[in-house]
């Protein structure tokens, strides 16, 4: 039987080499694929639909450049989606993983397809009444709820990310960070109003103890498939960033994402239509009654996750300046942490 010649993407899949490592592990489907297509996901990495006999799997991969970690962080995703396997966290299913180089270059893992939708701008459907645009915050907190609460320990992760002194650590690492980047040729910053405001608050106003567990690391719209036909979750994706922490900062992540009438101008809303939206109160209060967190320390973190998110972000517009990264992309992303650290600062005015 003639072998059906598959798109390999400018080389970035070796489909000789793969359909003889999909053949030998246990995966869905039979035979060898027979379609295959792009999908949108992620900036940095890529990710493939793969048909095989009568089901499809998704096959994700590093970006064709890679980064010093590119590989390391490919197999993280895998472990930790392996380990959500017994919960209830609504994630994609991990059916194999891939760290022998010889097969296509790089790691890489094969997953469960999600059928949903990333909601970003124009909301579809149902999804744009006022009910389930209600429930689509809701539902945010809800899966958040749930990876707070999965025991790193019971599903393996113990190893997983630097628990020990985790608070205390926070603003020195960032801090570090945002200073390294002036090693950067052609940035002169950071200028940025109220950093060092928002740094020292952080530092003197430290929770006194913190919950650690598994965390997202960029919990927000668009990494999340909400369900085409009902007003739930159906996956939390992308986890590059996942690591140990305080779940209650992927909440404070999410709700940096939010948009009220008195935040600072210049953010718009990341989904359309917003009306009807919970406050970040009613979402705090929320994960509260879910969680039986203690959340009178949620300042603390909606001001870290603007701190952390921040400065990130400030990163791509320090490589921009000199000249590795696009300058229109390096503009808007330092606008948006001038936002978030003008947000901070507004939120420290009226604590």
């Amino acid at each position: 039987m003639t072998a059906i010649a598959l798109d390999d993407f400018d080389g970035l899949l070796n489909w000789a080499h793969l359909q003889e490592w999909i053949a030998g592990h246990d995966l869905p489907g039979d035979g060898a694929v027979t379609a295959v297509e792009p999908l949108a996901g992620g900036s940095q990495n890529h990710i493939y639909r793969l048909q095989r006999g009568d089901v499809q799997l998704v096959l994700r991969r590093p970006p064709r450049h890679l980064r010093k970690n590119s590989n390391e962080t490919m197999l993280r995703e895998a472990r930790v989606l392996g380990a959500l396997a017994t919960t209830d966290v609504p994630h994609p299913r991990l059916y194999a993983a891939c760290a022998d180089l010889d097969v296509i270059g790089v790691c890489f893992y094969v997953m469960e397809p999600i059928t949903g939708f990333t909601p970003m701008g124009e909301l579809p459907g149902r999804w744009a009444q006022a009910s389930w645009r209600a429930r689509l915050g809701e539902a945010l907190v809800d899966g958040a709820v749930k990876l707070g609460a999965v025991d790193h320990h019971a599903v393996g992760l113990d190893d997983f990310g630097k628990a020990d002194d985790w608070i205390a650590r926070q603003v020195a690492r960032w801090r570090a960070q945002l200073e390294g980047y002036g090693q950067l040729e052609g940035y002169d910053g950071p200028d940025i109003a109220g950093v060092e405001r928002v740094g020292d608050w952080l530092e003197a106003n430290r929770p006194s103890s913190c919950h650690i567990g598994i965390i997202h690391g960029d919990y927000q719209f668009a990494n999340v498939m909400m369900a085409p036909d009902k007003p739930k979750l159906a996956a939390i994706v992308d986890w590059e960033l996942s690591s140990l922490g305080d779940p209650l900062l992927d909440l404070a992540w999410m709700l940096t994402a939010w948009s009220e009438p008195d935040d600072p101008p210049g953010k718009y809303a990341q989904v359309s239509p917003w009306e009807a939206m919970p406050s970040r109160a009613d979402l705090i209060a929320r994960y509260g009654e879910l969680s039986g967190r203690d959340m009178s320390v949620m300042p603390w973190f909606f001001v870290l996750a603007c701190y952390k998110l921040g400065i990130l972000l400030e990163g791509t517009h320090a490589r921009a300046c000199a000249g590795q990264a696009p300058k229109e992309i390096g503009n808007a992303l330092h606008d948006y942490t001038l936002w978030l650290f003008a947000k901070a600062n507004q939120y420290l005015d009226h604590l």
